[in-house]
């Protein structure tokens, strides 16, 4: 009786082998097809408004990397996923507004080109370490004391430290729209212009200094990771908490370092988020977060080098992905969730690999 009822489910498996790889050719012909109809048959956009839209995709990429990064450290360490993370950014874009806001009713914004660039140095600074402060009394609140509990209470925690991150914001900064006041060497209507098939297309400079930035972070992080004495630290409590605490490493301080380190990547984040976008308010930080999940998903839980590959690609699909499936571009946040939607379907690991212990694997 054993043997026969191991039968179907031999043959299930063996189906759901085949149903998921013709699924993926599917989808990967439908893409393909959309693609050759749109640039080809259709020519609906111009070589300039391409490269618009693939400019826009890496900018927008960098930063959804940036912000992938803080999940994917604490995921790796704790093995859970910080859904406040994004409204962390929220604050820390606040922090570079006010910062701003302080240079320009002294009048010294403008001043000079000096002051132009101290201001900007300034708003990162207090971002950063506005968030990070933040996010490591998050986890010492919220997530500490929770830490020997089931998976589920922890991502409950974090949902709700989310709510109240969004409406505390709300409460201290009001629910209007606040603008970047950016200096006039960061003009958001400024920049290179480029010609692209006899057209002009613009690279601003708050463009450049946000992808710039994103990848100087993202190089910096990894190599602190690898190559600094808290990197092997890290690497270490993620491994196996209780052989490094043996092995005299403070878990909890090394813990503690993840969730500093996580938060100023979410408030360099937000002041880019600022400075490029020009809008912030109370519930700015919840749908970048989100989709940063998805670039974490995307490149690989826990994967450093996957979150960034994540990021930037979820950014190049979601400017281009409208445009090449002939959707409205009001659809593209639907876009972003239906790639997470495929991404657990066909490689739940992600890109380049799920990176978890052996334990916790």
């Amino acid at each position: 009786m054993a043997s026969d009822a191991q039968v179907p489910a031999k043959r299930f498996i063996n189906l759901e082998r085949l149903v998921r790889p013709a699924l993926a050719v599917l989808v990967a012909a439908f893409v393909l097809w959309r693609l050759w109809d749109v640039v080809m048959v259709q020519k609906a956009y111009g070589g300039d408004t391409w490269v618009r839209f693939a400019i826009s995709g890496l900018i927008l990429g960098g930063v959804y990397a940036v912000i992938a990064l803080g999940y994917t450290l604490v995921y790796g360490i704790l093995f859970m996923i910080n859904f406040a993370h994004g409204d962390v950014m929220m604050l820390g874009a606040f922090a570079g507004y006010f910062t701003l806001e302080a240079f320009k009713s002294t009048g010294v914004l403008d001043a000079s080109l000096f002051s132009g660039i101290l201001a900007v140095v300034a708003a990162f600074a207090v971002g950063m370490g506005s968030a990070s402060l933040i996010a490591v009394n998050l986890e010492r609140i919220a997530y500490r004391p929770l830490r020997t509990a089931p998976r589920l209470v922890p991502l409950i925690s974090a949902i709700g430290a989310s709510l109240v991150l969004q409406n505390a914001a709300q409460l201290m900064f009001g629910a209007a729209r606040h603008t970047y006041a950016n200096p006039a060497i960061l003009d958001r209507n400024a920049g290179w212009q480029v010609m692209i098939s006899g057209k002009p297309v613009l690279v601003s400079y708050t463009g450049v200094l946000t992808f710039v930035m994103s990848i100087l972070l993202m190089v910096g992080l990894y190599v602190l990771v690898q190559r600094t004495k808290i990197g092997k630290a890290m690497r270490a409590v993620a491994e196996d908490k209780q052989a490094a605490a043996l092995m005299g490493i403070d878990v909890n301080r090394v813990i503690s370092s993840t969730f500093v380190i996580s938060g100023a990547l979410a408030g360099a984040a937000g002041v880019m988020w600022g400075l490029h976008m020009g809008i912030i308010y109370h519930y700015v930080g919840f749908l970048p977060g989100i989709k940063a999940f998805t670039a974490a998903v995307l490149g690989g839980i826990g994967n450093i080098p996957g979150a960034m590959l994540g990021g930037i690609a979820l950014g190049v699909m979601e400017a281009l992905g409208p445009a090449v499936l002939g959707l409205p571009f009001q659809l593209k946040d639907v876009l972003a969730f239906s790639i997470l939607v495929l991404v657990l379907i066909f490689r739940p690991t992600g890109l380049l690999g799920e990176v978890l212990a052996r334990k916790k694997a």
